[in-house]
């Protein structure tokens, strides 16, 4: 088997995050291909070679899986990046990730242990679920009309509109083909990431799914001045079924391709929306972490609140807590709750939600996990981890550890990641109890379990 060779093969499985094994008869041998359904007879080249196995790219698929048993809903669908599973019943696609984070955590359990695997729950929407969508400004092809949207399958630059995106509400595209529109019959220019230079970058869409309300936030750089106040006033006429609470002006001039801000103008209204979750109303500012799935969130955290068992009278951390969104809902059961999150507006929204909710007992804390453990005088009896997609920072989690808490709850939306930090928890004197999976990413090669874990020695 060569590189840049083209080949032929059915994929026979696909493992988290959707790396199909495909078996090339030709040459009886596997290749590692991304982006496909089991059961798809593909052609696909090989890129390269990783500790001897062959890593290939999809290039076309010759034959549909007898997974695929209905028709997209999305005109984007194969070619967009956003979604990989529209062709599959939803039954089928809550099967295969349910499989693949068992496989996953039975290869991670230490040697001697068991655990109980408890299935998969999926999501109450299966469309429209989404309460959080960043959109890049781009071009479909090579000097080709602005666009804005996802980008391509396998692409870091082509830039696909997605005016009928059904990940998200109805009021999120209508606010983005109005945006597309502004900036078409103005010609102005997007950045362009090779050459640093051009004008506009993101948008950043948030809406509660409870509430309605929606705040658009518009990323670019500082090379070009425009007048953004038009439109505003464009975006306030939109006929929605919800209601723009706040439309923000970001200044982005980081070279890499992240959403972030080195000043933020506000041009209409306020800096955050509002959302309902498990009763309780949560502040949730431009970049706040917070569930992108809100009737999802319900469902996992229901599932912490199962594992976590009897917290009265307990001191609880809520380690990369975000907006405060676990610790209030533990809160009323325990004896005090204290949240960490680096990210400096999401503890004020924290603080401040947990003041609307009544909520006396909760304290939280910003900076880095890593310090913020050495400036806490409490000790946890129960610890429950949020951590960020890569996991948890090699240096923070031996920390962690050195609590000896007797029950850990660790959340994990890259199962992989989750794999990784286990192998280091185990070694410290826990067990893998149970674990459960829950889907918030309908279509897409996502999820999110919750494992339980106990000390034992």
């Amino acid at each position: 088997m060569k590189k840049r060779q083209i080949y032929e093969g059915v994929i026979e499985s696909v493992d988290f995050p959707n790396k199909g094994n495909v078996y090339a008869a030709d040459e009886k041998q596997y290749v590692v291909v991304k982006n496909g359904i089991p059961g798809q007879k593909i052609r696909f080249m090989v890129q390269k070679f990783k500790q001897g196995v062959a890593q290939g790219r999809l290039l076309e698929v010759l034959e549909p899986s007898l997974l695929e048993t209905r028709d997209p809903v999305c005109r984007q669908f194969p070619a967009c990046g956003g979604c990989m599973y529209q062709t599959m019943s939803y039954e089928a696609q809550l099967e295969m990730k349910a499989g693949q984070v068992k496989r996953i955590l039975d290869q991670a359990l230490a040697p001697g242990r068991s655990y109980e695997f408890e299935g998969i729950l999926g999501s109450p929407e299966e469309f429209g679920y989404r309460n959080k969508m960043e959109f890049s400004f781009g071009d479909a092809y090579k000097d080709g009309p602005l666009s804005l949207g996802l980008h391509k399958k396998g692409s870091t630059y082509d830039v696909l509109t997605v005016s009928d995106c059904r990940l998200i509400h109805r009021d999120m595209t209508a606010v983005l083909d109005c945006v597309l529109q502004y900036f078409r019959e103005r010609g102005t220019s997007y950045y362009k990431k090779l050459q640093h230079q051009g004008y506009l970058r993101h948008l950043l869409l948030r809406r509660g799914n409870a509430t309605g309300e929606l705040l658009v936030n518009l990323v670019t750089t500082t090379q070009e001045e425009h007048d953004l106040q038009p439109l505003a006033e464009r975006l306030l006429g939109l006929e929605l079924e919800g209601k723009i609470t706040g439309i923000l002006h970001i200044y982005n001039d980081s070279l890499s391709d992240v959403v972030r801000s080195d000043r933020t103008e506000l041009l209409y209204g306020q800096d955050y929306f509002t959302e309902k979750l498990l009763g309780m109303d949560f502040k949730v500012t431009p970049f706040s972490f917070f569930q992108p799935n809100s009737r999802g969130a319900e469902i996992l955290y229901g599932t912490v609140r199962e594992y976590i068992g009897d917290i009265r009278d307990l001191t609880v951390f809520d380690l990369f807590s975000g907006t405060g969104t676990i610790a209030q809902v533990l809160a009323p059961v325990a004896g005090q709750v204290i949240g960490v999150e680096i990210v400096e507006e999401a503890v004020e929204a924290a603080r401040e939600n947990a003041a609307k909710n009544g909520l006396d007992n909760c304290r939280f804390l910003a900076g880095d996990v890593f310090k913020v453990l050495d400036e806490i005088g409490e000790k946890p009896d129960v610890i429950v981890l949020d951590p960020p997609r890569d996991g948890i920072h090699p240096k923070a989690l031996p920390k962690i550890l050195d609590y000896g808490a007797d029950r850990i709850v660790y959340i994990s939306c890259k199962v992989t990641s989750l794999a990784r930090d286990l192998e280091m928890i185990q070694g410290r004197g826990y067990e893998l109890v149970k674990c459960r999976a829950v889907d918030q990413f309908c279509q897409t090669v996502h999820i999110e379990c919750v494992c339980l874990l106990e000390k034992i020695s």
